[in-house]
């Protein structure tokens, strides 16, 4: 175990991907039921890799979400801006700690600082050349290694910014379809 990762699991898991790339395709699913005002409730559903249910996903998820008062909610759970911050925070966690593991970096400490900002006129429709999402995202990363120099803690950060998956998803265009269901 290094960072907490089994060493001999990660790189079964890159061989079993490298020889069947098919297992690469995992699905994430959850639903979210509108409580009242900016409140939602959120549950996790089945993860499905190579068009499989993974069956040792026993458990599920509950996640709640609202906006502070000063935003028109009653504040009774982290806002939607920061259960981005905090998907990206995991993602990055993950991301180090197996490229760590990888490159035999030993991770004494993981600490993100994150910021982001929203310009409110876009999602109010006040002025139509601000977007209504997120403008910028910073991130101050806190790293310290017993076995690695601050040069290789920084190459590592170079790698997480290249292979982090929600990174990628919120630096880049991706396809969102939203069909209203008939009922």
């Amino acid at each position: 175990m290094i960072n907490g990762v089994d060493q001999d699991a990660l790189f079964a898991t890159i061989d079993a991907v490298k020889n069947r790339p098919e297992l690469a395709q995992v699905s994430f699913n959850l639903t979210s039921e509108w409580l009242q005002g900016c409140r939602q409730r959120a549950t996790t559903g089945d993860i499905i890799q190579n068009g499989n249910v993974v069956e040792s996903r026993e458990a599920t998820y509950v996640l709640e979400s609202d906006e502070p008062v000063a935003l028109l909610g009653t504040d009774m759970a982290a806002s939607p801006a920061e259960f981005i911050l905090h998907a990206l925070a995991g993602c990055y966690a993950v991301t180090y700690a197996a490229n760590a593991t990888v490159n035999n970096i030993e991770l004494s400490s993981l600490r993100l600082e994150m910021t982001t900002d929203i310009d409110l006129q876009g999602f109010l429709n006040l002025n139509a050349d601000v977007r209504p999402g997120l403008q910028q995202i910073r991130i101050q990363v806190h790293a310290s290694s017993p076995n690695a120099s601050q040069e290789r803690l920084e190459e590592l950060t170079k790698i997480v910014e290249e292979r982090s998956p929600i990174r990628d998803t919120l630096a880049g265009p991706v396809e969102v379809q939203t069909t209203l269901v008939k009922h």
